[in-house]
C-alpha cells in the first residue's frame, strides 16, 4: 500500500449530507467563519485524509450553512483516528 493510497478513504459521509441538504462546496466556503477553501470541502467530500482542525473547520461551515449540529463522526468515517504514516 502507498502511503498516497493510505490517506484515501473513498466517499464521505459528508457527501451524502450535502446532497441531501442541497449544498454545495461553495456555500460551504460562503458560510464558514474560517479560511476554508473549495479544495479543502472538495478532499473532505472525496475522502482524502484532513487533520482534525481541518475537519473542524468543515463541520463548522457544515453547520452554518445548514442551522444543523453534526458530531465529526457523522461526517467522516476515519474522524478520531490517527493520521495515516
Amino acid at each position: 500500500m502507498t502511503p498516497d493510497s493510505k490517506r484515501n478513504f473513498g466517499p464521505q459521509p459528508i457527501a451524502r449530507v450535502l446532497q441531501e441538504r442541497g449544498l454545495t462546496p461553495n456555500d460551504l466556503v460562503r458560510a464558514s467563519e474560517d479560511q476554508l477553501t473549495h479544495k479543502a470541502v472538495s478532499r473532505a467530500v472525496a475522502g482524502r485524509w484532513l487533520t482534525p482542525n481541518m475537519q473542524d473547520k468543515v463541520r463548522r461551515a457544515l453547520e452554518r450553512a445548514s442551522s444543523s449540529q453534526y458530531a465529526l463522526s457523522e461526517l467522516f468515517s476515519y474522524a478520531g483516528s490517527s493520521p495515516p504514516t
